[in-house]
């Protein structure tokens, strides 16, 4: 009886069917790859269109934006810059116009004429770092104002109104730290106090003591503690979970439980996970889908998809892509507690 040889080749037919299979793998795998390059080279096209819109929106003066137009400026020209478009600007133009907001007590207004406002005060100085031109504004009357707003609590007002919240204990510390006024300024061990016991039990920040956890607020009391290196007395854990639990079903990212998805927070939330060192807890793919769900075929990024793009969302879209690192060869690396470029930082000697 004859056993089948195993070592038998082949039959012709069968090495035909397989090559032919093989050539379908590879003509799929080529339509595939030239797909995805075109969808890449189309949202690339879509985030170098943000620049038109935001030049126009931040050389133009408009009275309906003028309670926030220095934060404005600091929207569209970190935006330019987070993209590699800064030089299209008049930077002459602009470091004139945050020049001219300087108030009398050393703080900053939105517009001239305006009242200044802490949240003001720490844009004009990030202005004014990106543009390099820092030594142009009165930096010791920026530390007096920031100073004259501490509280014995060590909390800090926004403004002479004393409205208290800690987005603005993060800006009087960012700012004083962005021109080397730290330590010799404000009570910092107060201030930390008063950003602790706005600490609550679910691992998030409140504006005060008592009050609910947001996704803002805990950007802004981490990055105050990041400046002041007393990042270890939070639960890390604790807090990360609490942030990672923000992604909602669409990839976006929220500001508190049960509330629907926003651009913002793909920065807010990211980059408090980056200041922790827990940015893998969330689902990166999903995020960057949502964000550029949201942008405007125009140029820009909206709240959430089919709303109208403005420049706050559009930087915090573009912002958080980078934090994630999509788009590395489009757009350049942010730092998560600052919100300015990484060498922007690291050029003014600064570290955190």
């Amino acid at each position: 009886m004859c056993r089948p040889n195993p070592l038998k080749r082949p039959h012709a037919f069968e090495i035909a069917a397989k090559l032919n299979k093989m050539g379908e793998s590879r003509e799929s795998l080529k339509v595939r790859i030239e797909e995805l390059e075109n969808e890449i080279a189309r949202l690339k096209n879509l985030l170098s269109g943000c620049t038109e819109k935001l030049v126009v929106y931040s050389l133009q003066e408009f009275v309906s934006t003028e309670y926030l137009r220095m934060s404005g400026l600091y929207w569209c020209l970190q935006s330019l810059q987070i993209m590699g478009k800064l030089d299209i600007v008049d930077t002459d133009k602009v470091a004139g116009f945050v020049k001219r907001c300087q108030q009398p007590n050393g703080g900053f207004s939105a517009a001239e004429d305006h009242d200044a406002h802490l949240l003001y005060t720490l844009s004009a100085v990030q202005i004014m770092l990106i543009l390099r031109r820092l030594c142009e504004i009165d930096l010791d009357g920026v530390t007096r104002y920031v100073k004259s707003l501490q509280n014995e609590d060590g909390s800090f007002g926004g403004d002479e109104n004393n409205e208290i919240d800690t987005r603005f204990s993060f800006c009087a510390i960012a700012t004083l730290f962005l021109i080397k006024r730290l330590k010799c300024s404000i009570n910092v061990e107060k201030a930390i106090d008063f950003i602790l016991n706005c600490y609550n039990f679910d691992g998030g920040f409140g504006t005060r003591p008592g009050s609910e956890s947001h996704a803002g607020q805990v950007y802004c009391c981490l990055g105050s503690l990041a400046i002041t290196g007393s990042l270890d007395v939070v639960n890390k854990q604790r807090t990360a979970r609490w942030l990672a639990e923000r992604q909602c079903r669409s990839g976006g990212l929220c500001g508190r439980p049960e509330k629907l998805p926003d651009v913002c927070y793909s920065w807010w939330v990211v980059a408090s996970l980056a200041i922790l060192d827990r940015q893998d807890w969330i689902d990166k793919s999903s995020l960057v889908k949502f964000i550029l769900a949201c942008q405007d075929e125009d140029g820009g990024f909206a709240d959430r998809p089919g709303d109208v793009a403005d420049p706050f969302h559009t930087l915090f879209g573009l912002a958080g892509l980078s934090l994630v690192n999509a788009f590395r060869d489009t757009l350049k690396p942010v730092h998560p507690v600052f919100c300015l470029l990484n060498e922007n930082i690291f050029e003014s000697g600064l570290s955190c």
